[in-house]
Order: C-alpha cells, then structure tokens, then sequence
C-alpha cells in the first residue's frame, strides 16, 4: 500500500538545515507508507526549491505557483507569467499551485490577486495542467473563478469549504485533499464534507510543515504524520485504512498524470 501526501512545502525554513530535511524525506520514502510526495511551489524560489527536490528523491514531484500572499508586492506581467511558465517545462512539474484567494489577512487586494489567480489559470488551460488551489475564507471567489475556466480541473487542497460546495465542483471534474485537520475536535464540518466526496475524487496531504494531525499537534508536521489524518478518515468513513490509502493514491496518480 503506497500513501501520496500530495501537498507539502519542504523548502520552509522549520526544515532547516539542508542536511536534516534531507535525511527526513529520504527516511519517509523508505522506511514509511509515504511512498510519493508532491512539493508545491509558493512563488518562483520556492517552485525551483520544489523542482530541485523532485529530481533529487525518487517518488516526488513538483508544483509551480504564486500562491496569493506571495504575490502581494509582485507585479503581474507578461516576464512574471513567462518566468513561471518556463518553470511548468520542467518534467516533473505535474501542477500550477500553489495558487488561489486568500482574504484571512487584510489589507488584501482582491483585484490583484485575481490577476494573478485568473493568469494562471488561463496558463493552467494552455498547458493542459491541473491547478491546486488554496481557499482561505474565499468559498464564493474560489468558486466563480472555477467557473469561469470551465476546461480548467484540479483540486482544492486542505479543504475547507462546506459539503454543499462538493457536488458542483465533483460535477466539473475536481478533487478535494484533506489534511490534518480533519482530526481537530473544533473541525466540525470537516467530517461532512469528507463524507460528501465522492470515493474517486478524494486525496490526502499534510501541508507540512503545517496542520499537524492529533496527536503530534503543536509539532512540527512531515510526511510520516500522514498516516494519521487517513486513519481517522477511514474511521468517519467506516472503510480500511489500507484500501483508502491506496485509492486515495490511485486519485492522485490519475489527477497529476503519473
């Protein structure tokens, strides 16, 4: 059985020194169940970070984006979107993402975010690559750019939004990854909403070095916590941890081309 944590951000400094965070990935893909593991990209550094692990471990792969906090301060140009679109070249490049809205911190400029959101977007159209999307209370923003690239698919990591939100989205050809925050006590929609997906568009992440699962919260969060945010989903779902792990991987195989 193979676990995909398929969002992950390894270039952060509480992965600090080099040498240790290799050593880390390096004893997940051997001595775990995480046997792939998807590095998304927040802004062009930290995508080339991504890249550069993808090539170095066997079993990773990269994401390349500007995700919405990242482009605060950055133009977007046609040089910004050509220097992320010469990085979508790279083989092991299997995404746009980290990229989306988020309106949890203010002052925000929603019009230039959506700039950047909507460019790679249209990107993500122009090279037939899935986006992974990240949604800070942006439901209803998040929801009409979706539908406004309507040949565009991907996933919505960490979800967050409501059970409601799932049917219309699934319909359009998304995925919904869950990470450790479905095994927060004060997570209460996030049990509904899982048990809304539909089996063939569920994936798992950890968001590490973020969002570490019960019971090592408070810790800082790698791949090897994965295990525990897909066994309490098979707990709420009533199913095997082994048989939800691996479609959970077959789902995300299937959605990043691999």
């Amino acid at each position: 059985m193979t676990l995909f944590d398929t969002h992950s951000h390894y270039f952060d400094e509480k992965f600090l020194p080099a040498s240790e965070r290799d050593a880390l990935i390096g004893q997940i893909l051997r001595e775990s169940d995480v046997k792939r593991i998807l590095h998304a990209g927040t802004n062009p550094a930290t995508s080339r970070a991504c890249l550069e692990l993808a090539h170095r471990f066997d079993g990773c792969v990269a994401a390349v984006g500007m995700h919405p906090e990242d482009c605060r301060d950055v133009p977007c140009t046609d040089e910004a979107l050509s220097e992320l679109d010469g990085l979508l070249r790279d083989p092991l490049c299997v995404a746009i993402g980290e990229i989306g809205y988020d309106f949890h911190y203010e002052p925000y400029d929603r019009d230039h975010q959506a700039r950047w959101f909507a460019s790679q977007m249209t990107l993500a159209a122009e090279r037939s690559l899935p986006v992974i999307l990240h949604d800070r209370d942006a439901h209803g923003a998040i929801l009409d750019m979706i539908r406004q690239h309507p040949s565009v698919i991907g996933v919505l990591h960490s979800y967050s939004g409501s059970a409601e939100m799932i049917p219309e989205l699934a319909r359009r050809g998304w995925y919904f990854s869950f990470s450790g925050v479905i095994t927060f006590k004060n997570a209460a929609k996030a049990p509904e909403a899982l048990r809304s997906v539909p089996p063939d568009r569920l994936l798992f992440e950890t968001d590490c070095p973020y969002l570490t699962p019960v019971p090592h919260r408070g810790k800082r969060n790698s791949s090897l916590y994965l295990e525990h945010t897909v066994r309490a989903a098979a707990a709420i779902l009533g199913t095997d941890y082994e048989e939800l792990g691996q479609r959970a991987t077959n789902n995300a195989l299937r959605l990043f081309g691999l």
